[in-house]
């Protein structure tokens, strides 16, 4: 698993209008894009890809798309 294929399949999902100043050190919470929806996205994404089930509190806990990286490595 790779942060940036990981970075990429969070843009998809989301579905990020501007995805050029996207890295890991976005808080991903601050896009515009991000509401309830996209986080349901997210968790389905995770899942999907990663195999990994991660919970709203999962998604609660990190700031930043490398915590949420970190978070998913943690759990596979």
């Amino acid at each position: 698993m790779e942060i940036q294929s990981f970075i990429e399949n969070f843009i998809e999902a989301i579905e990020v209008e501007d995805a050029s100043s996207i890295t890991e050190k976005t808080v991903f919470k601050e896009l515009e894009e991000w509401y309830s929806l996209t986080a349901l996205s997210t968790i389905s994404m995770i899942d999907d890809e990663y195999g990994v089930t991660i919970t709203n509190k999962d998604l609660r806990s990190v700031e930043t798309l490398g915590e949420l990286f970190n978070l998913v490595a943690s759990k596979k």
